[in-house]
């Protein structure tokens, strides 16, 4: 089977690409081109005939990512798939599956099964648990069970997978010589890797065998995303020299991957001040070969816990902004505990908030929402204002709740509202949709 980057570069226009060309109002043919560079992947499954086709790229929307999953303290099937639920109810593009607890191959298949969103994943994760379990030693992980393992889920119906490809033993050796961190390791996958390293004295079985793991992702057009598995725990790591080491092999991958016909993301880059991103992103993208970035939060603060999602929401809208193309979301229990479906639902939209920031600074083009909601404010039509808003329902609940006398207005203001004053004041000067004021 070819996949969607081989067919684009024989001049094919597939289904998938017109249905990312038509939900993001492109020409087929601009989404082909991107595709055939690499600088657009399409998450779809050749399984799954009900699955949502997400275009994630150079041009597109700015994505968002919702993760939910197990842990060995909280394990509960209906609940998982509850979240999987509310994440597509509020919005996000694509989920990822990241259980570490209970019967993960069970888990995987419900959430499967109860959603339309594309699903990822991180294998690392049930490698090193079932490793664990079975010999009460992650370093027994035997590399060939790893790969079968991969391609089971991939049968399963995963479209993208954090694979950590780019950690390897050059790597290693930077974390030990700058002094370790200040925040640590804070990958899972990353860390039981590395610690897999360290005790069998061998490279990394995913960096070794590239072009095993590139096979294995073609045979089912998944999109492999380069797992951040050195990502910064805390500002004072942004851009340390193992992060760096670990970014420039996944950018060197991304490429190899693109040339054996394979879909490729790069992943980054956890916490990173609001000075930063900028740079992050832009190297990302000069030695990736503009390959779309999947940016794990970025959080440019280390003291918000409780309202991680707001200060990943300010570090997402900076990322959809200077070229970011999918966000993972943060909710407020980042760093506290597990997510609940509220906390889910709270992730999404905030981080939706933030791409959209982002997107209408980086499109201008795209604002002319905006100004119809700033209109319809203005004129006070509070229905055709609700049905412009991102959350509609947010908006009537608040409202209704505490209803103003005048229902012209609202009880911010009651009698008092600039909106109502302006109006009488401008009334006979507004022509089309703006105010003409004389002298301007």
């Amino acid at each position: 089977m070819k996949t969607q980057i081989e067919k684009a570069r024989e001049g094919i226009i597939t289904e998938e690409i017109k249905k990312v060309a038509l939900n993001e109002g492109l020409s087929d043919e601009i989404v082909r081109q991107r595709v055939a560079l690499g600088e657009i992947v399409i998450s779809s499954h050749p399984k799954r005939k009900d699955q949502k086709i997400v275009g994630i790229g150079k041009g597109l929307r700015t994505k968002v990512n919702a993760s939910i999953g197990t842990s060995s303290d909280i394990c509960d099937i209906d609940a998982e798939v509850r979240k999987a639920m509310a994440a597509g109810e509020e919005g996000a593009d694509t989920l990822m599956e990241l259980s570490a607890g209970g019967d993960l191959d069970a888990i995987r298949r419900a959430v499967l099964a109860n959603t339309a969103l594309p699903v990822g994943n991180v294998p690392l994760y049930q490698a090193f648990k079932e490793t664990t379990a079975k010999y009460a030693n992650p370093g027994k992980l035997d590399p060939e069970y790893l790969f079968d393992l991969i391609e089971k889920q991939l049968d399963d119906g995963i479209s993208f997978m954090a694979i950590h490809c780019g950690i390897n033993r050059y790597t290693i050796e930077r974390l030990r010589k700058q002094g370790y961190r200040y925040g640590g390791l804070v990958s899972k996958g990353g860390t039981y890797m590395v610690a897999w390293m360290d005790i069998n004295k061998k490279e990394n079985p995913l960096y070794e065998q590239f072009d095993r793991v590139c096979a294995l992702m073609k045979k089912y057009d998944a999109v492999l995303s380069l797992g951040n598995g050195i990502r910064a725990g805390a500002i004072h790591d942004s851009h340390d020299r193992a992060q760096m080491a670990e970014m420039i092999i996944n950018c060197e991958l991304a490429e190899l991957g693109r040339e054996m016909g394979c879909q490729m993301m790069v992943e980054g880059p956890g916490h990173v001040p609001l000075d930063e991103i900028e740079g992050n992103i832009m190297l990302e993208k000069r030695m990736s070969g503009n390959a779309p970035y999947y940016v794990l939060g970025p959080l440019p603060l280390d003291t918000g816990a409780g309202y991680d999602h707001i200060v990943s929401a300010i570090g997402a809208a900076n990322s959809a902004r200077f070229g970011a193309d999918l966000v993972c979301y943060i909710t407020p229990a980042e760093h506290l505990a597990l997510p609940n479906e509220q906390d889910v639902r709270e992730g999404v939209r905030a981080t939706r908030l933030a791409v959209r920031i982002g997107d209408i600074s980086k499109y201008p083009d795209r604002r002319e929402r905006e100004k119809e909601a700033a209109m319809a404010r203005r004129d006070m039509r509070w229905d055709d204002l609700e049905k412009l808003l991102m959350f509609p329902d947010k908006a009537r609940e608040v409202r209704q709740s505490r209803a103003p006398e005048n229902t012209q207005t609202c009880s911010m203001c009651g009698d008092f509202c600039a909106m109502k004053k302006g109006m009488e004041v401008f009334s006979g000067d507004i022509g089309g949709d703006k105010i003409s004021c004389a002298g301007k």
